[in-house]
């Protein structure tokens, strides 16, 4: 905001256009039979310019719905991108554990663990074989409490390939058939045809 260029004025503008035509498109609740929960989480490496901190990002669905969703700058620089995906694989496990507390208040049943899908494999492998945490000491500790959650089977870490991982539309620039997909598959559409 300080020290605007033109190429922020055209990104703006961009975001604007994009606005402008999707104004009439909305977001969909629709009822399920499903009271499952399961989540996508996502990084970019190092995908700030200014000072190479990643984006991370989760989003959980409560069925076939969205939920809950974050996109944000980490707070340290991720050295390897297994840590910047674990990092967000840490904050959507906390958000998911919450929603479960949640649902368990509201006496909602829970009908299994919760999922959550991560395509990084370097993050997943870290979960599966606690010989490899000893080579990620500079990881920071408090981000292994997804490991505890995982052995007491309250939660389970799936992988998926990158292009089904719906958490990339909150990180990263995508192609437009992409984007359309994840947009549809998150259950934003425009209005129906009158």
């Amino acid at each position: 905001m300080h020290a605007l260029i033109d190429s922020h004025w055209v990104a703006v503008k961009r975001i604007l256009r994009y606005l402008k035509g999707t104004i009439s498109y909305g977001f969909h609740i629709t009822r399920g039979t499903s009271f499952a929960l399961h989540g996508f989480t996502d990084a970019d490496w190092a995908g700030s310019i200014d000072d190479r901190k990643s984006t991370g990002s989760y989003l959980v669905f409560f069925g076939q719905t969205p939920i809950s969703w974050k996109s944000g700058k980490q707070r340290t620089v991720a050295r390897p991108s297994t840590e910047a995906e674990y990092k967000a694989l840490a904050d959507g496990t906390a958000e998911v554990i919450w929603l479960q507390y949640l649902l368990t208040d509201l006496q909602v049943p829970s009908v299994s663990a919760p999922t959550i899908w991560c395509d990084n494999l370097g993050a997943t492998y870290l979960l599966a074989n606690p010989i490899f945490h000893a080579r990620t000491k500079h990881v920071e500790v408090d981000y292994h409490f997804v490991r505890d959650w995982v052995a007491k089977k309250e939660i389970q870490i799936r992988f998926i390939p990158s292009r089904d991982q719906l958490a990339d539309v909150f990180t990263k620039p995508l192609s437009a058939a992409s984007f359309t997909a994840f947009r549809f598959k998150l259950r934003v559409d425009p209005p129906p045809s009158a």
